[in-house]
């Protein structure tokens, strides 16, 4: 049987048996999907360096049917995330990337528009930019999944928001005006608002000069994340380690 081919980043790997790889991948082709990578950790040939996570690859793989598991038989980097200084800030900041990518993204479905929103983000996560992408990546992904509410509009009352003050709380979805806000809510700025509508009809390169330390946009990460840990029921590891994080 002749092997497929795709272009895939790589998510997550664990060690199998003695110098096997399991290999999560997310693949343009055939979306989220898990394949091992048999004695990949003595072949330098066909790996090398290609399995480090968020390495963008062309992978090659045996996937029969009615096997859960590929067989990933080899993979050329296209891009890796290690050609430059990789501080812990950033390895969180990839890290984030990786596990928003496997929690959210079902297996075996296919998304270039997440695919190449992944790709813009990894992009621009090779420089110093740390917050300015997180918090692209996180507004779009959650915007794809279906699960980002109008900044607009209060969805108890109806009421537009516009530049008015807006609030949203932990359990549950969308923003709410002042008369609508519940005990224990949080607020979100005007500010972060309008950037976060601005990004919406921009791409994450268009935002690349702009100074963005950590307190940009602060608020909207935060809503963001408690949308996105609310839907897949459970916390974000690297959520909270990118909130030790200064910057």
């Amino acid at each position: 049987m002749a092997l497929k081919e795709s272009e895939a980043i790589v998510l997550r790997t664990y060690p199998l048996r003695e110098s096997d790889l399991l290999v999560t991948l997310f693949t343009r082709m055939e979306g989220k999907m898990k394949g091992v990578a048999r004695a990949a950790m003595k072949s330098r040939r066909r790996f090398g360096g290609a399995l480090e996570p968020l390495t963008y690859v062309r992978a090659f793989y045996d996937d029969r049917e009615g096997q859960e598991l590929a067989r990933l038989d080899s993979c050329e980097v296209i891009e890796s995330p290690l050609a430059s200084e990789v501080s812990y800030a950033r390895a969180v900041a990839l890290a984030h990337v990786a596990e928003l990518l496997d929690e959210l993204m079902p297996d075996r479905e296919a998304s270039d528009a997440v695919f190449r929103l992944s790709l813009a983000v990894l992009h621009e996560l090779r420089g110093p930019a740390l917050w300015m992408p997180l918090t692209y990546f996180e507004l779009w992904m959650t915007r794809l999944m279906g699960f980002l509410p109008e900044f607009s509009e209060c969805v108890a009352c109806g009421r537009a928001l516009d530049g008015s003050r807006a609030f949203y709380h932990a359990l549950a979805d969308g923003l709410v005006c002042i008369d609508d806000k519940r005990v224990a809510s949080s607020e979100l700025s005007p500010e972060s608002r309008r950037i976060g509508a601005q990004m919406l009809r921009s791409r994450v390169s268009d935002f690349a000069e702009i100074d963005w330390p950590k307190a940009v946009c602060a608020d909207l990460r935060k809503f963001l994340l408690q949308i996105l840990e609310r839907h897949i029921e459970k916390k974000l590891v690297t959520a909270g380690m990118l909130e030790k994080i200064g910057g």
